[in-house]
């Protein structure tokens, strides 16, 4: 009786240290979106570009979802500097990817075809 308490114990314990694979891959959004707000400056722009960049690159590794606003975000950034095609892909694939943003997606896409 004292072997199967403690085989079951083991049991529950173990399955209860399984981890669970992380839904997406923030790395450093939090930090360099931070930085972009309270420095502001090209130079911390780039950074901003490159971090949503490098998420979107070590999602696509790890075969996670790319996190929600990451796509929005690289959109804007090229609205900005009137990439206007390269905007548009990177609002279609937010919305491909969370179709709830369809309709902030297509006014976004909306305003970057009146602007080119």
């Amino acid at each position: 009786m004292k072997a199967v308490f403690i085989v079951v114990f083991i049991a529950i314990f173990l399955a209860g240290c399984q981890t669970t694979k992380p839904m997406y891959e923030y790395e450093d959004y939090a930090e360099s979106f931070y930085s972009l707000k309270k420095e502001g400056g090209e130079e911390t722009a780039v950074q901003w570009k490159t971090s949503l960049e490098s998420i979107v690159e070590k999602s696509k590794a790890k075969a996670v979802r790319v996190p929600p606003g990451v796509y929005a975000n690289l959109g804007y950034i090229h609205l900005k500097v009137n990439n206007n095609e390269g905007a548009i892909t990177f609002f279609e694939q937010e919305k491909a990817i969370y179709p709830e943003a369809t309709k902030f997606m297509d006014n976004l896409i909306k305003k970057a075809k009146a602007k080119g």
